[in-house]
């Protein structure tokens, strides 16, 4: 069992239906075909959607984006049309919100890492490679790699673990055209949001990618794009090898609920406790600190 501790229920809005309530994001569809995205402040962790948010942290995320699509608007086109919300919209969806462009979405997690952590690292010291990529021995957990990896992964539904793959499963499903397409973009995108953000003084340890075709074909980039609900962020001038890298992404809430402090048995599979007061400041302080550094601009939590 996993999924909503308390799901809530979806706005109405004159001319939007609603189409899905996802972990972070409502989605809508307008009359004329059109989807609206609405980041709410739902965090999630280990596969619930915890009962408290994170104030401001939808607003974070999109105005973080928005400003992502314009540094890759070389390398990729992306799904936005506009951050106005539609005619009639409750108040709080301003700067929140996304009006996009339908698209034929990839089933896959595109994942592209540059540093040894999470679910890549419990794998490498299993099998000594990740999502079949064969690694160097004597990698230890923060480790940089010699080049960034692609390690996709299934998309699962909200309560459903998403399942690390190998390239070759990829290409088997979904043919070996569009995954070299996949690998190489999703790459070439890490690659460009590593360089920026470490010249920021943020190292940017691994991200995912979400991926669509438009009418003309081609790939685009879809949901949110180097956030810290979907980025492991690290200072930079605190990075050492070898030991659990202090975050400046929601990595500081999945240490606190599997901290005795939480009282919660994760093993046990009943819905995670409501966070602390301090676990939220904390979050959200983080999360500002990453927006600030990355963009220059002073995080605008309140609207």
């Amino acid at each position: 069992m996993s999924g909503f501790v308390e799901k809530p229920a979806p706005a109405v809005v004159p001319g939007l239906t609603h189409l899905h309530t996802g972990k972070v994001r409502d989605l809508y569809a307008t009359e004329s075909g059109q989807l609206v995205m609405v980041a709410s402040d739902r965090i999630s962790a280990y596969d619930w959607v915890l009962p408290t948010g994170i104030p401001g942290k939808g607003r974070l995320l999109t105005q973080l984006s928005l400003w992502w699509f314009e540094q890759l608007a070389d390398l990729v086109d992306n799904h936005v049309v506009s951050d106005v919300p539609p005619a009639g919209a409750p108040a709080d969806w301003a700067g929140r919100t996304l009006v996009c462009r339908r698209l034929d979405m990839v089933p896959v997690e595109c994942v592209a890492r540059g540093y040894l952590a999470g679910s890549g690292l419990s794998e490498y010291v299993a099998s000594g490679s990740v999502c079949g990529v064969e690694l160097p021995e004597g990698l230890l957990d923060g480790s940089r790699l010699n080049e960034p990896i692609f390690t996709p992964a299934t998309k699962a539904e909200v309560g459903e673990h998403d399942e690390n793959v190998s390239f070759s499963v990829v290409a088997e499903r979904h043919g070996a055209a569009l995954a070299g397409e996949l690998r190489d973009l999703t790459l070439a995108l890490y690659s460009r949001g590593r360089e920026l953000a470490e010249a920021r003084g943020i190292l940017l340890a691994d991200t995912k990618f979400e991926f669509g075709h438009g009418p003309e074909g081609g790939l685009v980039l879809a949901d949110e794009v180097f956030t810290p609900d979907s980025s492991r962020f690290w200072p930079k001038e605190c990075w050492v090898p070898g030991r659990a890298q202090p975050s400046l992404d929601k990595q500081f809430i999945r240490d606190w609920l599997t901290s005795p402090a939480s009282g919660w048995d994760r093993a046990a599979d009943t819905p995670p406790p409501a966070l602390p007061d301090e676990v939220v400041e904390h979050t959200q302080a983080k999360y500002a600190d990453v927006f600030e550094r990355l963009t220059g601009r002073k995080a605008d939590l309140d609207g």
